[in-house]
């Protein structure tokens, strides 16, 4: 009996593996011909490009450009002479803004001069906060009189009084001090150079006084929106562009003691007291910490022995390593200050570092051994570093010492009890620091770095622009003071960056040209790529910690040799050419150009302009002319809109013409209604052309609308661009039936022209052969789940030898369209060996159709479309690379977004010690058997509800603490692209116990291919998926102090 069951079992088993062989055997034996995926691939291109030219009507548009080439004339762009009338135009306006600054600080000196103080003076001013403000009885409370306000479209839209400024002051400050009276009263002088500035120069936006006393002058007054809790918090003595203009540029070293004795509160007050002074440096400024006991300790031992630039993310860093600062043994003073003067000397002797003041800030609460001698030999008698002291706590013994220290090394001692003391504390260094400047009547004119002040407009109207603000300090100019270099505050003026590279027009520049403007220091002010804002865990947009530090070289990151931010640091004027890899569509699809830079500084600021004009379409403009009579026939057709951001006549100058778009300003220029408008002629030429030329288009959709046999259901919007910002756009479907309904709307900046950039796609077009179609799907995040197609293709004029592209034009389609009109045609065979009927509708099949840039535009599976084709099968995709159809092309963000669950540590620390690594394997180790051995509880076994509550409270509390928080960081991720010189491929993919084979055919006449593959076949196992998922770039330094060597030697 027992040997039949095994003979039976034996029988089973046979039978098993011989249907197993049989299985393997067919699937290896599975083929998918060629020829027939040709066939489909062929019929399919026609299709989709009948289509695209049927309902785009690129092909007349190309016939109407080609009849009026005998009128165009197409020239060569002259980079250099671009560059210079550029440059030339931002330096008037920005000296126009000077200007303005400098009849203010005038204006205030003046009144000072005649003004003497009365403490007894009762002044009843327009107070921010409490002007219209009535009491219960219906009478404006003390200082909240009648102050009218409006809205402005100058100012963002916001209520303004454009006749009168108005005065904030903080909250601890109080606003009847008699020296606040005073200062308002004797400020009172420059409410009509205000209004005299902005009449002569209608494009200036705030203009503002902030007095050394704390109060603020601004104009355009406004209402002050406090904070939730009432506190006005804003403080003008702590703004960047008062801090700058109070001081000249300075290197600072803090030395802080970290002895037993400042343990608790005093170490607290301490670290905050360092925070406040990082706070009071720029980029102009050269900074850092040293921390003493009985030796001495730079808080990062990567900075040992040198100066780095106050930038934000080297002040960020230092704060973030002064709050792990410990007390711990005696305090040896000494040792600290000479290391102190020590660094600050070399800086000196080396020509490094600011070149101008130096200052050591001991913070301390006593000084207890012999210190003389150190200043006898390192500072005394020239006294080149001034010594500022900061006693800490209650203890009053050692404060005799800590004045002799600052009193003795031109200084200033000061007094911190408690933390409100800091703050007023820390600022009276920028008043002797500002002392010179004030005796020698040095009026430095300052420009910042760019900001975005959202602190100062706290309302619903306020935006997110990049700003620079010029600002010049105030002196007292009375003789009995002179000596005494008394500042008064300071006077500036904000400038929006985007006004300032509207004076570069896209328009000139071509579809993938663009301008840039950076600081001495290589920080950007301004460039297309510059991203300051990102998305939190909410999908709330906020400003990057590092936005205004990003470097030049962080956007221009091909320049790998640094030659260009070099040369612009220096403020030299150039060219340079460099072949680089850009992308479009959020980053996913890459582009190869070879890009011409030329660049030049703009006198009396600090400031380099540079622009980009790219090799082939960059490198032409043409011009044709029509009569304006018929150019305002076609422009005023409804279809028809132009670039709003771009500046076709200047409706910022006249206060009648601001509420006017860019449409209704051109139109009243041509029509002769409004003369006096200024217009540019050459893009207003462009314009007309354009709209000739186009207009048939309007007329050709609207006869496709109007067909009897009615338009192909999915087909929703034709559209066409022109370089001289002109958009046509018809509708064939209507918003309820259109799949992409953001897509040209306002919203949808991407694809509109933008004072940043031209559509995405048209510099898709730009990059490929007129005439042919390319198709691709934006990217998912922009639409919100809308997944729809668009085919484009530019459009040209020829003259001789030269070509230059006119415009691009297209038409959007929804994905089912082109997945019935796939579906219906792959189930056709060619006369060839294999199982026929063979069709995409089989479960055994997986077809798919891919951009160059591998991602899927069809598949039967809707959850793939739009998705990396990698990302859906790993193992063809990787045999697509190995083959080299695809090829992988590395790309690098420098201004990406990280996600940290760990709290902070500083980036030198692993490179210390190797065996730092083993450290902290070790002490994972010990903490997570501690955290055994608490949720074990050996002694409390017999109470398992005490075990049960330990465990939750300490997880409870573990959660708490792990938070992901996003921190600025680096990444590189790949891009894909498709040898266009391979037209078709076949391989087979050995997977485990099955085969995969797959067939791949390029689409003719299109920027497609069309992949079909085994599917029954699952080779997850085997080959992992590709993916696009940016990888974070970590550096090992080996050199500590390689990085900041650019912020030391590379300054002008």
């Amino acid at each position: 009996m027992a040997g039949t069951q095994h003979r039976r079992v034996e029988g089973w088993l046979s039978v098993w593996v011989v249907s197993g062989w049989l299985c393997l055997l067919v699937n290896a034996q599975m083929k998918i011909p060629p020829e027939t995926v040709q066939v489909w691939a062929n019929i399919f291109a026609d299709q989709i490009t009948a289509l695209a030219a049927k309902y785009s009507g690129a092909p007349l548009l190309q016939k109407k450009l080609k009849d009026v080439e005998p009128i165009v004339k197409i020239e060569d762009v002259d980079g250099r002479e671009l560059v210079k009338e550029f440059s030339d135009e931002i330096e008037r306006m920005l000296g126009s803004k000077m200007k303005s600054v400098k009849r203010l600080a005038d204006t205030a000196e003046d009144a000072d001069y005649y003004h003497d103080f009365n403490a007894t003076l009762e002044f009843d001013y327009y107070n921010s906060m409490l002007i219209n403000t009535m009491d219960e009885e219906g009478n404006f409370i003390e200082l909240g009189g009648e102050f009218p306000l409006e809205e402005n479209e100058h100012f963002n839209r916001m209520l303004v009084n454009t006749i009168q400024s108005d005065i904030q002051v903080p909250t601890n400050v109080y606003n009847k001090d008699p020296d606040i009276l005073n200062g308002v009263y004797m400020s009172e002088a420059l409410n009509d150079v205000f209004v005299s500035n902005f009449q002569k120069d209608p494009t200036l936006t705030w203009q503002y006084f902030g007095s050394t006393t704390g109060f603020f002058r601004l104009y355009p007054g406004i209402k002050w929106t406090p904070d939730s809790n009432g506190v006005v918090s804003f403080d003008c003595r702590n703004r960047n562009w008062y801090i700058q203009a109070a001081t000249s540029p300075k290197d600072i070293i803090i030395v802080v003691d970290i002895s037993g004795s400042m343990k608790g509160l005093k170490l607290t007050i301490a670290k905050h007291t360092i925070n406040t002074i990082l706070d009071t440096l720029g980029e102009n400024d050269f900074v850092n910490v040293i921390a003493y006991t009985d030796y001495v300790r730079y808080v990062e031992p990567c900075f040992k022995g040198t100066l780095v630039q106050a930038d934000l993310d080297n002040r960020e860093h230092f704060k973030l390593l002064v709050n792990e600062l410990h007390v711990k043994g005696e305090g040896k003073v000494a040792k600290a200050l000479k290391e102190a003067f020590k660094v600050l000397n070399e800086a000196s002797t080396k020509g490094q570092g600011s070149l101008c003041n130096q200052a050591i800030m001991l913070i301390t609460d006593g000084a207890m051994e012999d210190f003389q001698s150190v200043f006898e030999e390192f500072n005394w008698p020239d006294k080149k570093v001034r010594v500022f002291t900061y006693l800490i706590g209650r203890d009053m013994t050692f404060a005799s010492n800590v004045k002799w220290i600052a009193c003795n090394n031109k200084g200033y001692y000061t007094h911190i009890n408690t933390l409100a003391d800091v703050q007023e504390n820390v600022m009276e260094y920028l008043h002797v620091l500002s002392r010179p400047m004030v005796i020698d009547h040095d009026h430095d004119i300052i420009w910042t770095e760019a900001y975005m002040d959202t602190v100062l407009f706290n309302t619903m109207a306020h935006s997110l622009l990049l700003m620079t603000s010029v600002a010049m300090p105030v002196f007292s100019k009375k003789k009995e003071t002179l000596s005494h270099g008394i500042l008064l505050g300071v006077v500036g003026t904000d400038i929006p960056l985007v006004e300032v590279m509207k004076l570069a027009p896209r328009y000139k520049l071509g579809a993938h040209g663009y301008a840039f403007l950076i600081t001495n220091n290589g920080y950007i002010l301004a460039h297309p790529d510059l991203r300051p804002l990102y998305k939190d865990e909410k999908k709330r947009l906020k400003p990057k910690p590092n936005y205004n530090s990003v470097d030049l070289s962080e956007a221009e990151w091909e320049d790998t040799e640094e030659n260009l931010r070099t040369s612009m640091v220096k403020g030299e004027t150039g060219t340079l050419t460099i072949d680089v890899r850009s992308s479009v569509d959020s980053g996913k699809r890459p582009l190869f150009l070879k890009n011409d830079y030329f660049y030049t500084v703009i006198d009396d600021t600090p400031f380099s302009f540079g622009m980009v004009l790219t090799r082939g379409h960059g490198e032409y403009i043409f011009y044709g002319n029509v009569s304006v009579e018929e150019g305002l026939h076609d422009l005023t057709q409804p279809d028809l809109s132009i670039a709003e951001e771009w500046t076709y006549c200047e409706t910022d100058i006249d206060p009648d013409h601001r509420k006017l778009t860019q449409m209704q300003a051109v139109l009243k220029y041509l029509t002769g209604k409004d003369p006096d408008l200024e217009c540019d002629e050459v893009l207003l030429q462009q314009l007309l052309f354009d709209a000739v030329v186009t207009a048939p288009m309007e007329a050709y959709w609207t006869a496709m609308m109007l067909d009897a046999n009615g338009i192909d259901p999915g087909v929703e919007t034709a559209f066409l661009g022109t370089r001289s910002g002109l958009l046509r756009v018809t509708r064939y479907a209507g918003s309820e039936r259109r799949v992409a309904k953001k897509f040209l709307t306002k919203t949808d900046k991407k694809n509109l022209f933008t004072v940043d950039h031209f559509p995405v796609w048209y510099r898709i077009a730009a990059e490929n052969t007129p005439g042919k179609f390319l198709f691709y799907m934006p990217t998912d995040e922009d639409n919100k789940g809308e997944k729809f197609v668009i085919a484009i293709t530019a459009v040209t004029v020829t003259s001789g030898s030269r070509t230059a592209i006119a415009g691009a034009i297209g038409v959007q389609m929804s994905v089912p369209l082109l997945q019935s009109r796939l579906l219906s045609l792959a189930t056709q065979c060619s006369n060839v060996e294999g199982v026929c009927p063979l069709s995409c509708d089989s479960i055994d099949l997986g077809c798919y159709i891919l951009d160059h840039n591998g991602f899927i535009l069809i598949s039967k599976e809707k959850n793939d479309i739009g998705k990396f084709f990698g990302e859906v099968d790993g193992s063809v995709m990787a045999q697509l690379l190995k083959s080299g159809l695809y090829k992988r092309v590395s790309l690098y963000d420098y201004q990406a977004m990280c996600k940290s669950s760990h709290g902070h540590s500083s980036d030198a620390r692993p490179l210390l010690s190797p065996f730092y690594g083993l450290a902290a394997v070790v002490k994972w180790f010990l903490s997570h058997f501690m955290l055994f051995l608490l949720e074990f509880n050996i002694c409390g076994l017999w109470h398992s509800d005490y075990v049960a509550d330990a465990k939750s409270v300490y997880h409870s509390g573990h959660k708490q603490k792990k938070v992901d928080i996003m921190q600025p960081c680096n990444t590189e991720y790949p891009g894909f692209m498709y040898d266009t010189t391979i037209t078709e491929t076949n391989s087979i993919i050995k997977c485990g116990r099955c085969q995969k084979m797959f067939v791949l055919q390029q689409v003719r006449n299109t920027n497609l291919v069309m992949v079909v593959l085994q599917a029954d076949c699952d080779c997850s196992r085997q080959y992992s998926p590709i993916t696009l998922t940016p990888k974070e770039v970590k550096y090992i330094l080996f050199n500590c102090t390689s990085k900041f060597v650019k912020a030391l030697n590379f300054t002008r």
